[in-house]
């Protein structure tokens, strides 16, 4: 007599779902578990935002373009569908910050904005005096309340003052989320900073002391190696490496989930095409919003509606060498939010990630759009693409217009980890699995919007559903 197989359903084809999809096929097979997957994805393509362009030679990234080399659960998991041979790091270079119409270096030293070293922060332009003995504060002031979680802003503001939040820190990290950081919360963004300030009262010296020094021979080398990673072939080559292992009849393209209810001890998955599918366990790796509407009869799943998530594009701009008149020694700048420009971050493609371009030319990629300013996202192409011209030439002599240019627009992709995430998230996550046992919640809205977070609660929550099928099935036994 065969043993009923059990059914588990993974809704959501970006790296969550395709990383879920592929280390649960591997146990299934490595251990010979009587389990079917079934993965949905409401587009006609799997990778989510992992989707690259080829165009005249050119590798263009339509959404991210790298992670950070320190992840490895990426690195493991290209090993794995066998693209390791195709991972390549950046290059490096001087990156700066536009701010009141001028481009100026990043002060060596600073860590995501906060100064490790006091020669570099006293001689930048960035700040005016009063700016830099405001941040000289940071020496004395009391820590934050213990375990109280706060916006970024509030963070930052309190121990380094308005002039390096607004100048230096808050177009570091607004650019990572496309978020406010005076609604952002700390403790879901970046807990370290806060860990660091409770361990040494100090962030500057906290920083200082935590951040490891490398010996001069070393630290020459690896100046040249950037700390991150991208592959070769573009991203959503990845994401077709993972989707030509999984087993093509356990792939569902082109079908939206509507609505999920339990019935007994199974979930009943209906389909916008009037088709109805059965699951012992289900992973919805799926935007909060989409989350929330598939289980619209669960009130608990309410307060998804009101996170909100940001609309950006990126602007990749083709030029020739010659076009470019006023070159820049750097490979790229972020724009303070003071500063009267549209685009929010520039990208020297060409010099960050030399296999990108082809010899004799350039490639420029700008972002637009962020919290409390995405009217620009519904613009049509050319008017995104004049905008971002027009910015790029105040700072760059631009002499010719661009071979082509290409806008990707990403309407509502940025989920906000706004003031109290953690507390909301632990909140729902505990009635889901008080009442709808066997779900579980992974992806970008969720525990970490990077590629290597995704992939990490992709097995996170595999490793969820095999334990919640043994143990169900040890009870189902015992009841026989």
């Amino acid at each position: 007599m065969t043993e009923e197989k059990q059914k588990v359903v993974i809704i959501g084809g970006g790296i969550t779902g395709l990383a879920s999809a592929f280390y649960l096929q591997k146990t299934i097979q490595e251990h010979k578990l009587p389990i079917e997957i079934q993965l949905i994805e409401a587009s006609h393509r799997l990778g989510g935002k992992m989707q690259t362009a080829h165009r005249d030679g050119y590798t263009i990234e339509r959404g991210p373009d790298s992670f950070l080399a320190r992840k490895t659960s990426i690195i493991r998991l290209a090993k794995e569908v066998g693209m390791d041979d195709q991972l390549i790091p950046n290059s490096t270079g001087k990156s700066y910050v536009l701010v009141n119409e001028k481009l100026h270096s990043m002060p060596g030293g600073s860590i995501m904005g906060i100064p490790t070293e006091i020669g570099p922060f006293i001689t930048t332009g960035l700040f005016s005096v009063p700016g830099k003995l405001r941040a000289a504060a940071d020496f004395i002031l009391p820590r934050s309340e213990s375990g109280k979680d706060q916006s970024l802003g509030e963070f930052f503001r309190r121990r380094l003052g308005n002039e390096v939040v607004e100048n230096l820190i808050e177009p570091l990290l607004s650019g990572i989320y496309a978020g406010d950081i005076d609604q952002l919360s700390l403790m879901s963004t970046f807990p370290q900073f806060y860990e660091v300030e409770q361990k040494y009262r100090s962030l500057i010296i906290g920083m200082k002391r935590s951040t490891p020094t490398q010996p001069k021979k070393l630290e020459t080398r690896e100046k040249t190696k950037g700390a991150f990673l991208t592959f070769k072939s573009g991203l959503q080559s990845f994401a077709e490496a993972i989707e030509a292992k999984l087993d093509p009849k356990s792939i569902l393209k082109g079908h939206r989930v509507d609505k999920i209810t339990k019935v007994q001890q199974k979930y009943e998955i209906y389909l916008n095409n009037g088709e109805t599918i059965k699951a012992d366990c289900i992973i919805a790796a799926t935007p909060h919003k989409v989350t929330q509407m598939m289980f619209s009869t669960y009130s608990f799943f309410d307060p998804f509606k009101s996170v909100p998530s940001t609309s950006v594009a990126t602007v990749a701009l083709a030029f020739p060498k010659e076009a470019i008149k006023k070159d820049i020694d750097g490979t790229g700048f972020v724009v303070s939010r003071n500063s009267d420009y549209s685009i929010t971050a520039c990208t020297w493609t060409h010099k960050k990630w030399a296999h990108s371009t082809p010899e004799g030319k350039v490639l420029l990629r700008c972002y637009v759009g962020r919290a409390g300013d995405e009217t620009i996202v519904d613009l049509s192409d050319d008017q995104i693409t004049k905008i971002v011209l027009d910015d790029l030439k105040k700072t760059m002599d631009i002499t010719m217009n661009p071979d082509f240019s290409l806008v990707s627009r990403w309407n509502n992709s940025m989920p906000q980890y706004t003031v109290g995430h953690k507390q909301r998230l632990t909140s729902i996550l505990e009635q889901v699995k008080a009442e709808l046992p066997g779900v579980f919640l992974a992806g970008s809205s969720y525990g970490g919007v990077g590629i290597p977070d995704c992939i990490d609660q992709g097995e996170a929550a595999v490793e969820h559903v095999l334990d919640y099928l043994k143990v169900n099935n040890n009870s189902k036994e015992a009841v026989h």
